[in-house]
């Protein structure tokens, strides 16, 4: 109930991070998320900052919010939030993680569906088309930046 892409982007872990962790650019490229805002008077990436994600699923629908918790900021190294689901509980964890390279930086990015009864479920009856199609949002996800941090420009 978990996985992971990895793509080696040609520019300082420092610069990959600012454009991950901004979350009011996240439907620049991701398949599915086409906005997000954060709440709670935050404007900018923290541990603790809440934001919320608004999500077409499979690029069709449904259509639906989702409230997110950051759970790791660390610039350069790590990005993980959480998304929750009825009740406040944690249903999802997304995470990127930067590892620099001579030529460059290993993005990864990552999601951990949380291990309840009922996602287990979820994972038995439809992970085999959502499995894959995560993998492919992921992928999609990470050549979008790695097309913005690689353009030259200003």
């Amino acid at each position: 109930m978990h996985d992971s892409v990895t793509v080696r982007m040609q520019a300082p872990a420092d610069r990959i991070f600012e454009l991950v962790s901004d979350v009011t650019r996240i439907g620049e490229f991701s398949p599915e998320t086409f906005e997000a805002e954060w709440l709670d008077g935050a404007t900018g990436p923290a541990v603790g900052a809440r934001f919320k994600g608004h999500v077409k699923r499979n690029g069709r629908g449904p259509i639906y919010w989702t409230n997110c918790k950051i759970t790791a900021c660390d610039p350069g190294k790590e990005f993980t939030f959480s998304v929750s689901g009825p009740g406040d509980r944690v249903v999802n964890t997304w995470s990127y993680t930067f590892e620099p390279k001579d030529d460059g930086t290993d993005v990864t990015e990552s999601f951990r569906l949380s291990d309840t009864i009922l996602i287990r479920l979820f994972w038995i009856t439809t992970g085999w088309a959502r499995g894959p199609a995560n993998v492919r949002g992921m992928r999609t996800t990470l050549e979008r930046m790695k097309a913005v941090v690689e353009s030259p420009g200003p």
